[in-house]
């Protein structure tokens, strides 16, 4: 023999005392309609996080305060034909140059000396690499 599995009651819930009096008062059970007709609110708790996800203020945050770093810390021959223009999950930072001649001279000869300043300022978790490339 199988055991038995308790059912789910069939037809609407039971309604609510309320319910009952204003469907005695009106002569009319209007509650199927009243329900499908409420708004259904959400609290600030439930939307805020999402916004906030979605505007990415985190992350332009971090932007805008590499970018500061960069202006302070870097030779303003740098500073006038490269600027950081974003920060992967993974820790690369993207630096857009305006040229090639400017791209084979910091690869070549800064690469190295940029990174270690970046990192001394941020931490090296926060920058492992970056990623240098023309144009952007």
């Amino acid at each position: 023999m199988r055991p038995v599995r308790p059912q789910p009651p069939l037809g609407p819930p039971p309604r609510t005392p309320r319910q009952t009096a204003l469907a005695q008062w009106r002569r009319v059970d209007l509650s199927d309609l009243e329900d499908t007709l409420q708004p259904r609110f959400r609290t600030p708790a439930e939307v805020l996080p999402k916004v906030l996800a979605e505007l990415r203020l985190d992350q332009r945050r971090q932007e805008a305060e590499i970018l500061k770093v960069w202006q302070t810390l870097m030779d303003p021959e740098i500073v006038a034909h490269a600027r950081p223009t974003g920060l992967l999950k993974n820790g690369t930072l993207l630096v857009s140059v305006d040229n090639n001649v400017w791209l084979a001279e910091i690869v070549g000869y800064r690469r190295h000396d940029i990174l270690r300043r970046l990192q001394q300022a941020f931490g090296a978790n926060r920058i492992r690499r970056i990623s240098f490339r023309v144009g952007g």
